[in-house]
C-alpha cells in the first residue's frame, strides 16, 4: 500500500485520532518487510497518527507444495518476523503484535523449524481444512525467538543490545 493512502484511510477511519481503533496489519514478506514498512512508519509518525503495528508472516508466505498441498516456510516466516522487529527497532516504533496460525497438535503443514519438517514430510500429518498452521515445536520455537527480541528491547542499549 502506497504510505500517503493508508495515512488518508486512516483518516477517514479514525478522524479523531483515538487510540486503540486502529490496527496495520502488515504481510508482506520479509525482503518486503525490509523496504515498504519503514516508509508506512514513517507517513504514519509524520501524519501523527496512532495505530497498532502488527506483523502477519503466515499469509505473506504460502506456497504450494510440489506435491500440490498449501505449505508455509518457517524460515520465511521468521524471517518476516526478525524483519518486522528489526524495522521496528530502526524506527523507533513499537511492535504491538504478531498473527500466527497454529496448533499444539503434531501437524506436518508448514516445511522446516528445528525438526526439519520436508516437503516430503507434508503429507503424513497434514490436517488442515483450510492454511497451514505452525505445529507444537514450531510455535514454541517463533515464540522464543519472539520472546528474546522482546526481552533485548525492553532491557535496551543499557545492556548492550
Amino acid at each position: 500500500m502506497d504510505p500517503n493512502e493508508l495515512v488518508k484511510l486512516i483518516d477517514i477511519l479514525n478522524p479523531q485520532n483515538r487510540p486503540g481503533r486502529i490496527t496495520v496489519i502488515a504481510r508482506m514478506g520479509a525482503d518486503n518487510m525490509r523496504v515498504k514498512l519503514p516508509h508506512l512508519i514513517r507517513a504514519i509518525r509524520g501524519a501523527g497518527q496512532i495505530v497498532t503495528w502488527v506483523s502477519d508472516p503466515m499469509h505473506g508466505n504460502t506456497t504450494k507444495a510440489p506435491c500440490g498441498l498449501k505449505t508455509r516456510s518457517f524460515d520465511s516466516i521468521r524471517a518476516e518476523v526478525r524483519a518486522f522487529f528489526d524495522v521496528h527497532d530502526q524506527e523507533g516504533s513499537y511492535p504491538g503484535g504478531v498473527h500466527l496460525e497454529m496448533t499444539g497438535q503434531n501437524v506436518t503443514e508448514c516445511v522446516g523449524g528445528s525438526r526439519t519438517i520436508t516437503y516430503n514430510d507434508l503429507s503424513s500429518r497434514y490436517h488442515t481444512h483450510c492454511d497451514p498452521r505452525l505445529n507444537a515445536s514450531q510455535a514454541l520455537e517463533l515464540a522464543f525467538i519472539i520472546a528474546e527480541r522482546l526481552r533485548k528491547r525492553r532491557l535496551g542499549p543499557k545492556f548492550g543490545f
